[in-house]
C-alpha cells in the first residue's frame, strides 16, 4: 500500500474519532459549543441527537482504522468503501449544515479515496 494513501486514512479516521468524541462527549462543553458554533440552550436540545450522529463517526473511524490493519486483500475494498461514506456525509453535510463541513470532512477523505484508487 501507498505509504501516503495510507497516512492519510488513518488522519481522517483520526478526524473521525476526534468527531466521535465531540459530538459523543463533548457536545455542551466548552469546547463543544466552540467548535460546533452552538449556544447552551440549543446544544442541550440536540445533545442526544449530537450523540447518534457521533456514534456513526465513531463507525466510520473503526472502519478506517480495520482498513489499515485488514488483510491485504480487503485494505483497498475496505478504504473505498468507508472513505466513499465520508466522501458522501461530508457533501451532505456541505449542503445542508455547513459548507466548511467540504473541507474539514469530504475533501481529506476525497483525497484519500483517489490516492487509493489510483494505487
Amino acid at each position: 500500500m501507498n505509504i501516503i494513501a495510507s497516512l492519510l486514512v488513518g488522519f481522517v479516521a483520526l478526524e473521525h474519532l476526534g468527531f466521535f468524541v465531540l459530538e459523543s462527549f463533548m457536545w455542551t462543553k466548552p469546547i463543544g459549543l466552540k467548535v460546533f458554533r452552538n449556544s447552551p440552550e440549543h446544544a442541550a436540545v440536540m445533545k442526544v441527537l449530537a450523540a447518534n450522529q457521533g456514534l456513526y463517526n465513531g463507525f466510520l473511524a473503526a472502519g478506517l482504522t480495520w482498513s489499515l490493519f485488514a488483510a491485504p486483500v480487503l485494505q483497498v475494498p475496505l478504504r473505498l468503501f468507508f472513505l466513499g461514506c465520508v466522501v458522501v456525509a461530508g457533501l451532505f453535510g456541505a449542503a445542508t449544515v455547513s459548507p466548511r463541513i467540504l473541507m474539514v470532512q469530504a475533501l481529506p477523505a476525497g483525497i484519500a479515496f483517489a490516492l487509493v484508487w489510483l494505487e
